[in-house]
């Protein structure tokens, strides 16, 4: 019995995907709750499991092909196996293999290259290898995804050619390319790329966004972290303290106060939300993501540290969920990480504001009458200026300053 393997259901905000990557190929045995194909959406990667013990049949819609909620991928033989050769016959799996290894020979012979499954030529693109240079075990002289993970080992154990054999840059160097020509490579953009820029233009070409800018003295977090950072991973069973946990308990603190940097725009209405639900941008291999923390309100300082942290090994192993993604009231954004000093954070629409947090600077400053040197950070606010007004957002971004300079605020509640 074929069943058949569809798509995900995709939320509503979410129109379509594409083909990323099929792991198995028509013929290929398939477990229960293997991993068949990925799809690729604006914002996660979502994984299509093997609904039962079977044989993949056809394939429908290929890699890079676009895909509807629901749609159909292809077939899964129910109960059956791959199609195995008989034992006790080797003169069969010989002659057999005979015939691939042949048809690859014609195949290479009349100039044509052997015929790659999506898979194997995925890795051969990747370790620099040509069609014509894998022998193909498959029927009619297919290259199989193994017959590529050989090529590749093959290579890898191949002995350097000794100096006098290496012939010299000039006669190795494509035909096409002469001295001094620059090469270029072009690649697709891809969906979580395209849907980052769609709404960044988006963001600035309906918005009436404006930037403000202040300085925090990181001093007396680093003298809290340094004090009691072992204490805290210890009693936490290994959570970490950063500075990140602070940065969104004094945004929280600060929504509260100013509830029009919570709020969004929905047509000609306000959304005001009595809840504080901060997303944390985090970099990953696909691009820009920002899973949300739920009820920051409610959350300790090691519940966001690690809620943080199971949010970054998700986004670099490509496991964050849809609801992970979905939502959020605020953002912050920590741009510090990667040495930026200063910058003007874009609003994630339909929110009204973003904290941009940077790189801890060492500064000379004036403290009462003296020159102190103090680990100094700039932080920016952008905002809708349709909803917050001026006045609203440096109150606000004052708010998160004192906060941080004055940590024994946060647990007062003042």
């Amino acid at each position: 019995m074929a069943i058949e393997i569809k798509a995900p259901t995709f939320p509503e905000s979410i129109a379509d995907g594409t083909v990323a990557t099929w792991h198995k190929q028509p013929g290929d045995a398939v477990k229960r709750d293997d991993l068949i194909v990925d799809i690729e959406t604006d914002k996660v990667v979502l994984e299509v499991l093997a609904e039962a013990d079977g044989v993949l049949g056809d394939i429908v819609k290929g890699e890079g092909d676009t895909v509807l909620s629901g749609e159909v991928l292809g077939s899964l033989k129910d109960g059956e196996t791959a199609s195995a050769k008989p034992e006790g016959k080797p003169e069969e799996k010989t002659e057999s293999k005979g015939a691939d290894k042949a048809a690859a020979s014609e195949a290479s012979a009349s100039g044509e290259e052997p015929l790659l499954s999506p898979a194997a030529r995925k890795i051969a693109e990747e370790n620099g290898l040509a069609a014509g240079d894998i022998a193909g075990t498959g029927k009619g002289g297919r290259v199989t995804k193994e017959d590529v993970m050989n090529a590749v080992e093959a290579k890898k154990n191949a002995p350097a050619k000794p100096a006098a054999a290496v012939k010299p840059a000039a006669a190795e160097a494509a035909p096409s390319l002469g001295e001094g020509d620059r090469v270029e490579k072009r690649v697709p953009m891809t969906r979580l790329r395209a849907r980052i820029a769609e709404r960044l233009v988006d963001a600035q070409s309906t918005m009436a966004m404006l930037t403000t800018f202040n300085e925090v003295d990181m001093k007396p977090i680093m003298d809290l972290r340094k004090k009691y950072k072992d204490l805290f991973e210890k009693k936490h069973n290994g959570v970490r303290l950063g500075f990140m946990s602070f940065f969104v308990k004094a945004a929280t603190e600060a929504l509260k106060r100013y509830p029009a940097v919570n709020a969004s725009i929905d047509g000609a209405d306000v959304v005001y939300h009595g809840y504080q639900d901060i997303g944390v941008a985090v970099s990953s291999d696909r691009g820009l993501v920002v899973p949300i923390l739920r009820n920051t309100e409610h959350m300790s300082l090691a519940q966001v540290e690690g809620t943080i942290a199971d949010f970054g090994r998700k986004a670099k192993e490509g496991k964050l969920s849809m609801e992970d993604m979905t939502g959020g009231t605020f953002t912050i954004s920590n741009g510090g990480v990667f040495g930026s000093l200063l910058s003007s954070p874009i609003v994630n629409p339909p929110q009204a504001a973003i904290l941009g947090m940077h790189k801890i600077q060492e500064r000379p400053m004036a403290v009462n009458g003296q020159v102190v040197i103090l680990p100094m950070m700039y932080l920016a606010l952008s905002y809708d200026h349709r909803l917050i007004d001026g006045k609203e957002a440096v109150s606000f971004l004052v708010a998160i300053k004192e906060l941080l300079e004055d940590p024994a605020r946060l647990l007062l509640d003042i």
